[in-house]
């Protein structure tokens, strides 16, 4: 699969050109559009519970779409549903961990979980849970904004807003804590919440606008709803 990433960083498309025969799945809804004889069937993958712990757990689709390019092969459009950037991930020896509603598509031989986070993750306002990607292949990422990558040397950190994660390779560690010290009160005041500090080696990826808060202003702005 060759990927052509276009429209970046703000309103980010990406074209997977497949041979014939060729698959690349996709989460629900992400398709923009296809050349003509794709072959599109939308599935549970990896069965009933996996499929639960993706949708329920964290936060994606509980269907994949799968797409098969037709013997003289094609190709998918796909785009996130905020406006931002694209990034190609490939997972291979190390497996990532994504952030909600962060994974868009990946190769047929890529597996896509979801793991358990920890309480701290959950305090952070991820969830608790985090999808994982493992196997072999390519993964496109979705963000909220423009997309950053930092590579940390072995015990290197950086300090990342909750709300401005996106993906980190397994084997990067991490703790949350307050953005401000002291007292509650003085997150309060600082405008910031919880922060995570990850230690290398690895990849940490973020964003540069947090979702949250754009929920957060659109609450402040948008009238009550009438019966």
């Amino acid at each position: 699969m060759d990927i052509a990433i276009r429209h970046a960083p703000s309103f980010a498309v990406a074209r997977c050109t497949l041979g014939g025969g060729e698959v690349v799945r996709a989460e629900s809804g992400a398709m923009m559009s296809t050349s003509e004889g794709v072959d599109i069937q939308a599935a549970m993958q990896g069965g009933l519970m996996k499929s639960l712990k993706r949708g329920v757990l964290g936060g994606e689709s509980f269907f994949i779409t799968t797409y098969t390019a037709p013997p003289a092969g094609g190709w998918v459009d796909v785009a996130a549903n905020l406006p931002g950037d694209l990034a190609e991930v490939e997972v291979g020896a190390t497996p990532f961990f994504i952030q909600r509603g962060s994974y868009l598509a990946s190769e047929s031989g890529v597996e896509i979980d979801t793991k358990w986070g920890g309480f701290k993750n959950l305090f952070g306002g991820e969830g608790g849970f985090l999808v994982r990607a493992s196997g072999r292949g390519t993964v496109l990422l979705s963000c909220y904004g423009a997309l950053d990558r930092i590579r940390l040397a072995e015990g290197e950190t950086v300090v990342v807003d909750s709300g401005h994660m996106v993906a980190f390779e397994e084997g990067v560690t991490f703790d949350l804590r307050r953005a401000a010290g002291g007292r509650t009160v003085q997150t309060l005041k600082s405008g910031e919440g919880f922060v995570f500090d990850f230690r290398g080696p690895g990849e940490v990826m973020v964003q540069s606008r947090n979702p949250s808060a754009l929920i957060a202003w659109l609450t402040t702005v948008l009238p009550f709803s009438r019966s």
